[in-house]
């Protein structure tokens, strides 16, 4: 299965881009095991992907949300700021 990745703020500095395209593995089939296997693709993420949440086409996503072919998947880290 196909799918977009789009990375944010810290997220997008540790992977080294704003996006990418990948094809998932067959275990690969919902929201929560994508938490897994982003981190076993992008190293840098492991341990810290507990604090990251995935939007899946534009809505936060649950952990046992099914993932679609043609998805797009955004890793939001937590954001802090203010005046």
């Amino acid at each position: 299965m196909h799918v977009r990745v789009l990375y944010f703020a810290a997220v997008r500095e540790l992977v080294g881009r704003d996006e990418e395209s990948l094809e998932l593995p067959r275990d690969v089939a919902t929201v929560g095991a994508f938490y897994t296997y982003i981190a076993s693709v992008h190293p840098e993420l492991a341990g810290r992907m507990g604090h990251v949440r995935i939007a899946r086409n534009e809505a936060f996503a649950t952990q046992d949300e099914i993932l679609e072919p043609g998805d797009v998947l955004a890793l939001i880290p937590p954001v802090s700021g203010g005046a």
